[in-house]
């Protein structure tokens, strides 16, 4: 069975298409205009398709996709296989409860924080029984660097990010590069200490384009998993046919 899982982000899309369970071939692609081959080429049992929010370019996408059996796209009135005791599950966003599922897929019966480190970072937390509760949104690293730039008067803007930040700047650039990185990855730190407290044996797992960034920062064993969310929309839709 050749399924697809399609994940619409705020900056581009992701897909991925399975055989059966197994994650085959994946892509990224910006635009709606043409489609990847990858996607056009080839004729889908099952497809799911999620949006953070790009309601037009995710009926664009679905409607060019060929797809013989269930065509799901993901909202909350998604049957999910965890219990999603989110308040508001009508504004959580697609790419979270994904990804959340995802871990409890991978990692049935224990704890599990998922960082998702992209245009946001996002935290989420499952617990070991398989219920969603929910977790935390922040500003990503791009996003906080072009803050303190458009914010203020004279900071700079500073885009670098790799393993080799100051812990202590002595210039300008490398007081906001100590500002965003070395506080993101204490910020991230912290969290995984809050949530250790709180649920034992936790499984941390990292996804988004930021990952390798705070994989080779953080204290502890961390799980990278950039297909994370892909996993997760599969498992949403295996669910529901």
């Amino acid at each position: 069975m050749r399924n697809a899982a399609i994940d619409i982000g705020n900056t581009g899309t992701k897909y991925g298409i399975f055989e059966d369970d197994a994650l085959v071939a994946q892509g990224y692609f910006e635009g709606q205009e043409k489609l990847p081959a990858g996607l056009l080429n080839h004729t889908l049992d099952n497809a799911i398709v999620a949006s953070v929010g790009a309601e037009v370019q995710s009926i664009s996408i679905k409607e060019r996709l060929s797809v013989t059996g269930k065509l799901v796209e993901l909202t909350p009135q998604a049957a999910l296989p965890v219990l999603n005791l989110y308040k508001t599950p009508q504004t959580l966003g697609a790419d979270r409860i994904a990804a959340a599922v995802g871990s409890n897929y991978l990692f049935p019966g224990r704890n599990c924080l998922v960082f998702d480190a992209g245009t946001c970072i996002t935290h989420d937390f499952v617990d070991a029984q398989g219920q969603y509760h929910g977790g935390g949104i922040a500003l990503g690293l791009h996003m906080k660097f072009r803050a303190l730039h458009t914010f203020t008067q004279r900071l700079p803007l500073v885009e670098q990010i790799n393993g080799n930040f100051p812990l202590t700047g002595q210039t300008t650039q490398e007081s906001i590069q100590s500002g965003v990185l070395a506080g993101s990855v204490a910020e991230l730190n912290g969290l995984i200490q809050a949530y250790t407290e709180k649920a034992p044996d936790l499984v941390v797992i990292l996804c988004g384009g930021d990952a390798g960034f705070f994989e080779s920062n953080l204290k502890g064993r961390i799980f990278v998993i950039p297909e994370l969310v892909l996993i997760g929309l599969h498992r949403i839709l295996t669910h529901n046919v």
